[in-house]
């Protein structure tokens, strides 16, 4: 029989394998400007990094980590993920995004790699149904630090195409 702990963990892999799926195909390719989930989705980060932010009850660590992340993420996109990602017209005339594929990918890579390896350090006590002595997979600095660059590099991301997309819909206005 399965430990509680690794029968959850059986249950949300495939859901977080799905949820990798959707961020690398989004990294790749056109992508139509949806402005009403772009938005969410900026409001949906915001929220989560507040919540992250609330790891610092726990650890202070956990905070600075996730904040410094953050602040990372946000000038990594802000400085070179949009200047990375070209925006064109779309065969019917939508305006559309290429997201840059190895800013994407990479930021995926971390995220996923990072994961993998907190779970296979608490591997050993998940098998055997004992209780993880020292952080568990959220618990360390640097996995909260690269989440944030995750979440921060995507907020600023949504945000700055949504800011091109209403430049751009001023100009077809205007002329």
């Amino acid at each position: 029989m399965l430990a509680p702990s690794a029968l959850s963990f059986v249950f949300a892999a495939p859901l977080i394998a799905f949820a990798v799926y959707r961020r690398v195909r989004g990294s790749f390719g056109r992508q139509p400007i949806r402005t009403r989930r772009m938005t969410a989705r900026v409001a949906i980060f915001a929220v989560l990094i507040g919540l992250m932010m609330l790891s610092g009850l726990q650890d202070i660590r956990l905070a600075e980590g996730a904040l410094g992340g953050v602040l990372a993420g946000g000038a990594l996109a802000a400085l070179l993920g949009l200047r990375l990602t070209r925006f064109e017209l779309g065969g019917d005339g939508a305006d559309c995004y290429v997201p840059n594929a190895w800013m994407g990918g990479a930021l995926t890579a971390l995220l996923v790699g990072r994961l993998a390896w907190r779970f296979l350090m608490l591997a050993p006590a998940m098998a055997g149904g004992a209780v993880a002595q020292g952080p568990g997979p959220g618990n360390s600095p640097l996995t909260m630090a690269i989440v944030g660059l995750t979440v921060g590099y995507y907020l600023v991301y949504y945000a700055g195409i949504l800011l091109h997309h209403r430049r751009y819909k001023r100009s077809l206005q205007v002329a």
